[in-house]
C-alpha cells in the first residue's frame, strides 16, 4: 500500500500528464488506438469514424446473421470491405472536391464571382481533376474491384457453410422426429439431449420434446393435405 508521501508524489505528477501540448502532438491525438473487439487488431480512426465504423460493421453482421466463429469471422471481412468501399467512393468525392477548390493547381478552380460561369468552371474542373489525377482514379478502380472481388468470395464462403449448416439442421430435425415417433410407438417418452450434441441442440431450432411433437403433428397434416389434393385415400393416423 503506497505511503500519504508517495500519494502526494503521484497526484502532483499526474499534473503534469495532461496530454499533448504541440499542435503535432495533438493532432496525433486525433487518430486513436482502438482494439477492434471482434478480430484483436489495433484500427486507427477518429472518435467519429470509430462510431460510424462500429455502426457500419454491426448492421451488416446482423443482417447476415452469422452462426458460430467462422461465419462470424466472414461477416465481418464483408462488413469492412463495404467500409472500404465507402472510403474509397469518398476519397474520389474528395479528389474532385479539391479540383473545384483550386487545391490542384488548374485555372477553373477556387470561388468565382460570376455565378452564371460557376456551373461551367465546376464542370470545367472536374474535367481537368479527371485528366490530371487519371491515375489516381485508376488506382481508386483498381481498389474498389479487389474490394468487390474480396466480398463476392467471402459472401460465396458464407453461404456454402449457412447451406452446410442448414443441411445439418434440417437431417437432424428430421431424424429427431423418426426417433420420437419410435419411442411414441412404444409408450416411451422422447428427449432430443440423448441423441443429438449441444451444438445442434443450440442452433435456435426447437429440440424439445414439445417442438417436435409439433413437427410430427405438422408433417402429418401435409400429408393429409397431399394426399386430399390429389385426390387419394387418406391413410389412417398413426396413434402415436
Amino acid at each position: 500500500m503506497a505511503s500519504p508521501a508517495q500519494l502526494t508524489a503521484n497526484v502532483a505528477n499526474a499534473q503534469h500528464s495532461t496530454g499533448p501540448k504541440t499542435e503535432k502532438g495533438k493532432h496525433r491525438t486525433r487518430l486513436n488506438a482502438y482494439r477492434h473487439g471482434l478480430t484483436g487488431q489495433i484500427c486507427l480512426l477518429t472518435a467519429e469514424e470509430n462510431g460510424a465504423f462500429n455502426l457500419h460493421c454491426t448492421g451488416i453482421r446482423e443482417s447476415l446473421q452469422p452462426v458460430g466463429a467462422l461465419e462470424t469471422e466472414l461477416a465481418q471481412s464483408i462488413a469492412e470491405d463495404h467500409w472500404r468501399l465507402k472510403r474509397a467512393r469518398a476519397i474520389e468525392t474528395g479528389i474532385f472536391a479539391a479540383g473545384v477548390l483550386g487545391q490542384l493547381g488548374h485555372p477553373y478552380g477556387g470561388i468565382r464571382e460570376d455565378a452564371a460561369q460557376v456551373p461551367i468552371d465546376e464542370a470545367l474542373s472536374k474535367a481537368h481533376t479527371w485528366i490530371a489525377k487519371s491515375e489516381n482514379f485508376q488506382l481508386l478502380a483498381l481498389y474498389e474491384q479487389r474490394i468487390h472481388r474480396a466480398i463476392e468470395k467471402n459472401m460465396a464462403q458464407l453461404r456454402t457453410l449457412r447451406a452446410e449448416r442448414q443441411a445439418i439442421l434440417q437431417q437432424a430435425l428430421e431424424d429427431a422426429q423418426l426417433l420420437a415417433q419410435l419411442a411414441y410407438s412404444k409408450g416411451e417418452s422422447y428427449d432430443p439431449a440423448n441423441d443429438f450434441p449441444p451444438e445442434i441442440l443450440a442452433t435456435g431450432s426447437d429440440f424439445s420434446s414439445a417442438g417436435i411433437r409439433r413437427l410430427i403433428a405438422r408433417n402429418r397434416r401435409l400429408t393429409e393435405a397431399h394426399h386430399l389434393l390429389v385426390g387419394q385415400p387418406i391413410l389412417p393416423a398413426n396413434p402415436a
